[in-house]
């Protein structure tokens, strides 16, 4: 009755990967239609809010990245929550994320949300199963509530292999500029591959709604995923390119006379 589809949950379909030199003109491309997309949302007043989900490594916090490199922190505003307080613990489970949902003019993009308690929550066994069935079975309702008011919202499950998801995590061993992503969860998650596969079906079962459809971005190539996951955010918010604003710089007098400050310049190093 809710459901609108059952998601195709068959291994990851391999593609070829692109050059850095395409990757980057497209990207550049990208970017300036996501800065018109910024534009029309704080023209038209829009709410905007983007969900990321997907097993550890699957390239979540890249995508963001990528999306958000070059427009406005203020328009487009990140929200990774971390471990919920004993406070937020004794809270009603949605409150602390209906909190940070958009106002007009704003793209909230959720690094992990509300479906940490049918991912890992469950499986790691941080909740009981009956939390877990009460919010597969709530969940619909209240995403039909944030649309109903009017808030576009975008699902992304990030679909890595097996076999990729390893490399990453490994690579987070070796290279020190990636050790800070490496959590213990990830580590003890590592060998839970088919309960995360149970559990992520399941939520796409109970969630996957004609007012809230899951998309799927495969995800072993970083790059194409990036393209391919910003290109369909850009098909799914109707926006119109706005007239740029003519820019006229006022004239400005240069004094000649040098600072009295005398200036603590960083070593130069390079």
């Amino acid at each position: 009755m809710m459901t609108k589809k059952r998601i195709n949950t068959e291994e990851t379909p391999k593609t070829e990967q692109i050059s850095k030199k395409v990757y980057l003109k497209e990207l550049k491309k990208l970017h300036g239609e996501l800065v018109h997309l910024q534009r029309w949302v704080v023209h038209k007043g829009l709410r905007v809010c983007i969900i990321f989900e997907g097993r550890d490594g699957a390239g979540k916090g890249g995508a963001i990245k990528a999306i958000t490199d070059r427009v406005s922190p203020r328009v487009f505003r990140v929200v990774a929550l971390p471990t919920p307080s004993d406070r937020e613990k004794s809270q009603m489970y949605m409150q602390r994320y209906i909190r940070h949902m958009p106002a007009a003019g704003e793209i909230v993009i959720f690094d992990r949300s509300w479906y940490n308690r049918a991912g890992v929550e469950r499986v790691m066994g941080f909740c009981s199963d009956k939390e877990v069935e009460r919010f597969l079975k709530d969940v619909p309702f209240l995403e039909r509530a944030i649309t109903d008011a009017g808030i576009i919202l975008l699902k992304y499950w990030m679909e890595v292999s097996p076999d990729e998801q390893e490399k990453r995590l490994r690579d987070r061993v070796d290279d020190e500029r990636k050790t800070w992503k490496l959590s213990p969860i990830d580590v003890k998650s590592f060998a839970l591959w088919d309960q995360y596969t149970k559990a992520r079906d399941e939520m796409f079962e109970m969630t996957d709604t004609a007012w809230g459809p899951w998309f799927v971005v495969n995800s072993d190539h970083k790059e194409k995923a990036r393209l391919n996951l910003i290109r369909h955010i850009l098909e799914q918010i109707p926006y119109k390119k706005l007239p740029p604003e003519e820019v006229k710089f006022p004239k400005r007098k240069i004094s000649a006379s040098k600072s009295k400050h005398k200036f603590k310049y960083i070593p130069e190093k390079f």
